[in-house]
């Protein structure tokens, strides 16, 4: 159940345990993980938005990555690895659709040496899976694809993260964790160990309220800067950069030439993977994202990129018929850096705030690393642990 009017109605059952900003799939990963770890806990998730999921959750890739292109010991390698292996398990106890339909690593005449790079850092994070391909051995698994030499990675897959994303929140209710949805955080107050004061903005009611809860977790993704800007008592010159970049999809129409993910060789200075195949649980075919640096949130499609993802997309797929191409839909990513940055998770040793949890910069690999980041959480908070 969810909605407003569990929230109001619940207001008399103060303090909550734990009160979690943002239910997109990572507040949903932690209001299932923390409800089941923690029976007697009262959970509570706020969302902004009219429905859960809306915003980076349900615009990307959908892909369940395998952790090959994060320095190795950073929280993005070892969580995605972690994750992958959670994900794969998690999906196939619940029926949520997903394929491991493995991916292609595509190197042209020049970059062969980054593969090998790759499969190096890859093994240094424990990915003992990718295998080197010959262009001989690639084109007998994807007769339409052009390279001059491939690395197979037999571990990613996709998912249908709207399932995922039901899923766990249907657990999580389960669980007895409230999830309030049109429901904005305003302002929360450190007022001790253990002690937040939320002020909450609610569709249909005339004015904020108070609630008070022992824990609070901020994983509001786009808005999780500005979340922590709202937070009194914590030093606000913690609370990092924050960048914008949107990424265009386009669908192609007709049958996939592509049973498997490709990928080109990853940007040299690590702004993105490059504009890659994915397939979605129908057998569609779509290529992206690209990289736009963006000042706000704007989720529409830019149809003049179009000739810039064909000759991208051309480099690998030749045969491409750009009439094809039709425009699909658009995601923006909290990136925490012009190029490449980790994962950003700040909890009392940080901040000095017991009990608050601030997660920065949740971007790819986000979904498939959220059953490991919820994990991680709640190992966090163990010293707060609920009675």
């Amino acid at each position: 159940m969810t909605g407003v009017q569990p929230l109001i109605n619940s207001v008399v059952r103060q303090p909550f345990d734990i009160c979690i900003v943002g239910a997109g799939i990572m507040g949903l990963a932690l209001a299932r993980h923390l409800s089941a770890h923690w029976p007697k806990a009262s959970v509570l998730v706020l969302e902004q938005n009219a429905g859960t999921g809306q915003e980076t959750s349900s615009r990307n890739s959908e892909v369940i990555h395998a952790g090959l292109y994060y320095p190795p010991g950073s929280l993005k390698a070892r969580l995605c690895v972690r994750g992958n292996a959670l994900l794969y398990d998690y999906c196939a106890r619940h029926d949520i659709p997903h394929q491991r339909i493995g991916k292609l690593i595509v190197a042209q005449p020049g970059e062969e040496a980054a593969l090998d790079q790759l499969q190096t850092s890859a093994q240094a994070c424990g990915v003992e899976s990718l295998t080197p391909m010959s262009h001989q051995d690639m084109t007998r698994l994807e007769p339409h694809l052009q390279a001059s030499a491939a690395l197979w990675s037999p571990d990613t897959g996709i998912i249908d993260s709207h399932a995922l994303m039901h899923r766990l929140q249907h657990e999580a209710e389960l669980n007895g964790a409230l999830v309030a949805t049109n429901s904005r955080l305003l302002r929360a107050d450190c007022q001790g160990p253990g002690i937040f004061d939320v002020d909450v903005e609610a569709t249909g009611e005339e004015a904020p309220f108070r609630l008070r809860s022992r824990m609070l977790i901020n994983c509001a993704g786009l808005s999780a800067n500005q979340v922590a800007a709202s937070i009194g008592g914590i030093d606000q010159s913690l609370i990092p950069a924050l960048h914008l970049v949107k990424g265009h999809y386009f669908a192609l129409s007709g049958r996939s030439p592509f049973r498997h993910l490709i990928y080109p060789v990853p940007d040299s200075r690590h702004r993105g993977l490059g504009i890659h195949a994915t397939l979605d649980m129908a057998g569609q075919c779509r290529f992206g994202p690209d990289i736009e640096p963006v000042s706000s949130v704007d989720y529409r499609v830019d149809e003049s990129r179009r000739a810039t993802f064909a000759e991208a997309i051309r480099t690998y797929y030749p045969a491409l018929d750009e009439t094809r191409l039709q425009t699909a839909y658009a995601g923006i990513r909290p990136r925490l850096g012009s190029a490449y940055a980790d994962f950003m998770i700040q909890d009392e040793y940080v901040h000095g705030c017991p009990g608050l949890i601030q997660l920065f910069g949740i971007e790819s690999p986000g979904l498939t690393a959220s059953l490991a980041l919820a994990e991680l959480v709640t190992l966090k908070l163990q010293d707060q642990a609920p009675l």
